[in-house]
């Protein structure tokens, strides 16, 4: 990884981790504007549910909360599934390097289009995934950590059907990965006719027919693994 990534130009994200306004348009795109306050999204008793786990294992008060979109909490609850003080991710580990190889940063998508396509999915699936969630936190985290060990073990076609068959993943499959990954190749193929690339995308885009791979095979390139 480290031999490909000296020999390539550009290295490629699926946002551009280099662009100083990307925190800004995210955090501005998880703010809800339609008039709505987080807990207006729930019945009374799973607003007290939630309200309650934040509490007692997120030590946080949903109080503070009550601007942000569902979905900016989803992503609040997925961090807490870390079993770590301190994590670190190997996208910001290639980002560092890159950086210190004064290495061309950018994205396959803007930051408007990934938040694009979380206004699109169905608010009352991510409303109740959230109350699935907390319902069955232990197994998430049990579920979470088997994930890791996948990832570090590199058996792709596990990780996938794992991640396929994910509750949380549910009826949103083909929006967050198969859509995106048929966009993402006519991009890398217009950036690969430039130069040498390093993509670096989540390992979920990679498997399946629909898959990175699979597809760029099937536009006639070869696609080999390194371990």
């Amino acid at each position: 990884m480290k031999k490909a990534l000296q020999s390539c130009d550009e290295v490629c994200f699926e946002m551009n981790m280099d662009d100083p306004a990307l925190m800004i348009d995210i955090a501005q795109g998880m703010i809800d504007n339609s008039g709505k306050q987080l807990k207006d999204y729930f019945t009374e008793t799973d607003y007290g549910k939630i309200s309650h786990f934040m509490a007692d294992s997120l030590h946080m008060s949903i109080a503070l909360l009550q601007q942000i979109k569902p979905a900016a909490l989803q992503s609040l609850f997925i961090a807490n599934l870390l079993n770590c003080d301190e994590p670190l991710s190997y996208e910001s580990t290639i980002m560092e390097e890159a950086k210190k190889q004064h290495k061309q940063i950018d994205g396959l998508e803007t930051a408007q289009e990934q938040l694009a396509l979380f206004d699109d999915l169905p608010i009352d699936s991510i409303v109740k995934d959230l109350v699935a969630s907390v319902d069955s936190y232990a197994v998430e985290k049990q579920q979470y950590q088997k994930l890791i060990n996948l990832y570090k073990s590199q058996d792709l076609p596990a990780l996938y059907n794992v991640i396929k068959t994910s509750g949380d993943l549910g009826d949103t499959k083909s929006a967050l990965l198969d859509e995106r990954n048929e966009k993402w190749i006519e991009r890398m193929v217009d950036k690969m006719d430039q130069g040498p690339v390093f993509f670096a995308v989540g390992a979920g885009h990679l498997w399946g027919d629909s898959g990175v791979i699979a597809l760029l095979r099937n536009a006639n390139y070869t696609v080999e693994p390194v371990k």
